[in-house]
């Protein structure tokens, strides 16, 4: 399936996804908030589903491009990679411990892993989504070119050293260590996707472009604000234990706890292209189109 790319015609034009992402947003924030008991695993991927429709119809009436009208199944595909993007997440916090679910004890695990996998589907689409919406921005568009990254053999093989020794760090001291798991993965993988010729954020730093960088760093502390809002008054939820920084909360979450989502976005996207790769780039999406128009 060939993916089209924007239309300045559609620019300004409602689109179905809009109405749709609003109605469940509204809808299931206000279930979410105000039904008593357990209710947060059944109403969680609507609200982030309605969120992730919502971005994606505003992304269309601003450049009369979205993934939705550009290639729909790829959209539906990203759903299925954020799975196992997040559980790896899961799986390293088995050993830093620095979130836990309230509410998870009302659950087998066999129940827990099926609704945990339906709600972390939604945390890749939401974050992407987010970050093509700021890159349409004038000022994000605008943007002069900095400092660049060159994309080659060493730079791989640096991250990789750096990126194993801080992940060596927080398995073997997480108390101390645990904020490097942010940018570990992220120093790990995007070697294997330089190797494997997968796109890589290197891709845009090697030309001095930082716009796209600059765009996921907002889009996912955007979500980060609504992931933790939404959350704090949900049931199940989660609650975090963060040594050394567990104080001026916004949310559940420390103020110093939301620099972690910076570094957060940047392995997600090379979490995605790690795994679409897997699929000989099948699946693969062209990220922030906006600016390669003007690149």
């Amino acid at each position: 399936m060939i993916e089209k790319k924007g239309n300045i015609l559609n620019k300004g034009k409602l689109s179905p996804q809009l109405i749709v992402g609003l109605t469940l947003t509204i809808l299931f924030w206000i279930l979410n908030w105000s039904l008593p008991g357990l209710r947060t695993h059944l109403l969680f991927f609507p609200l982030w589903l309605g969120y992730c429709l919502t971005v994606d119809g505003l992304l269309y009436f601003r450049s009369g491009s979205s993934f939705i009208s550009r290639n729909p199944v790829k959209f539906a595909f990203m759903f299925l990679i954020s799975i196992p993007g997040w559980w790896l997440f899961e799986l390293i916090n088995h050993r830093t411990n620095n979130w836990f679910y309230q509410g998870k004890n009302y659950f087998s695990n066999i129940e827990f892993f099926v609704y945990a996998s339906i709600n972390f589907s939604t945390v890749m689409p939401s974050v992407f989504t987010t970050s093509e919406l700021i890159s349409t921005s004038s000022w994000i568009r605008g943007l002069k070119r900095g400092a660049s990254i060159s994309k080659n053999k060493k730079v791989a093989v640096l991250f990789i050293i750096i990126g194993t020794a801080s992940l060596s760090a927080v398995l073997l001291m997480p108390d101390y260590f645990y904020p490097l798991l942010w940018l570990s993965i992220y120093l790990i993988i995007e070697p294997i996707n330089i190797l494997t010729e997968n796109p890589t954020l290197l891709d845009y730093l090697s030309k001095g472009d930082w716009r796209p960088l600059i765009s996921l760093w907002i889009g996912v502390l955007i979500c980060g604000f609504f992931w933790e809002m939404w959350n704090y008054l949900s049931y199940p939820k989660w609650v975090y234990r963060t040594p050394h920084v567990d104080f001026c909360h916004l949310f559940e979450m420390p103020l110093l706890g939301y620099l972690g989502y910076i570094p957060f976005s940047m392995e997600l996207f090379a979490l995605y292209h790690l795994i679409s790769g897997l699929s000989k780039n099948k699946f693969k999406i062209d990220f922030f189109m906006n600016l390669n128009e003007r690149s």
